[in-house]
């Protein structure tokens, strides 16, 4: 297991190092999103399933991979059900959840559990999580170089839980998690397919109460996840 968790964490590194490269604009090697997608399933096969929301944690320790760490209070891991069947995902801590260490607590929490109860579910029943762990200061957007930092340990979650369905929050998480620059506008209301998971983006709750016309929005993905949901099994 610890053998397999070194080769992962290597693999991620070398993920990162590839998606460095595409941004300096570097030529000459296959950093095409597929061959990307390739490299970063390198290995998992044989930890998925087996490897533990607590290793995670564990492993991720009292962080200090990236600048986050200076500001921050808490970390904010992850709650909720580890086996959920329904994973959300956001961008990363605000100020109530740096104080918490839970994720989604303030204002935009009390909605998300809204819309939760909506679907016809209960925050126990399902698993929340961010792109980034740590609270950005002023509660800015992460910055890229965090992100590449905080996503190994995301997709780790992502595979120790193993949902049938992830909803993803907001632009930040469904661009970093779908790999993309598309606007949330034009990823929103359909699904995609990330290694055999039924991935929903859709707006943030926190831009919901800003924009109260775009409940209605939410509301039809959400019915679209709701046929999707495994509620017999």
């Amino acid at each position: 297991m610890v053998d397999a968790r070194r080769f992962i964490q290597t693999i991620d590194t070398v993920s990162r190092s590839l998606q460095d490269l595409v941004r300096s604009g570097t030529s000459g090697l296959d950093c095409s999103p597929a061959s990307l997608e390739i490299i970063a399933g390198w290995g998992r096969r044989t930890l998925r399933g087996s490897e533990s929301l607590g290793a995670v944690r564990e492993d991720l320790g009292d962080c200090r991979r990236c600048k986050l760490a200076s500001s921050r209070t808490r970390i904010v891991f992850g709650q909720g059900n580890p086996r959920a069947r329904l994973m959300f995902i956001g961008e990363g801590p605000g100020q109530e959840e740096d104080r918490a260490g839970e994720p989604f607590v303030g204002a935009a929490g009390q909605l998300l559990t809204k819309i939760i109860e909506a679907i016809k579910l209960t925050r126990p029943e399902v698993y929340i999580a961010n792109v980034v762990k740590c609270r950005p200061p002023g509660n800015r957007l992460p910055e890229p170089d965090e992100i590449a930092t905080c996503m190994p340990f995301l997709e780790r979650q992502i595979a120790a839980v193993r949902p049938r369905l992830i909803c993803l929050l907001g632009a930040c998480a469904a661009q970093s998690v779908l790999r993309t620059t598309e606007p949330i506008s034009r990823l929103r209301g359909r699904f995609f397919d990330r290694n055999g998971i039924r991935v929903m983006p859709t707006f943030h709750p926190a831009y919901l109460l800003r924009n109260p016309e775009k409940k209605r929005d939410v509301w039809e993905d959400m019915k679209l996840l709701m046929k999707e949901y495994p509620y017999e099994d």
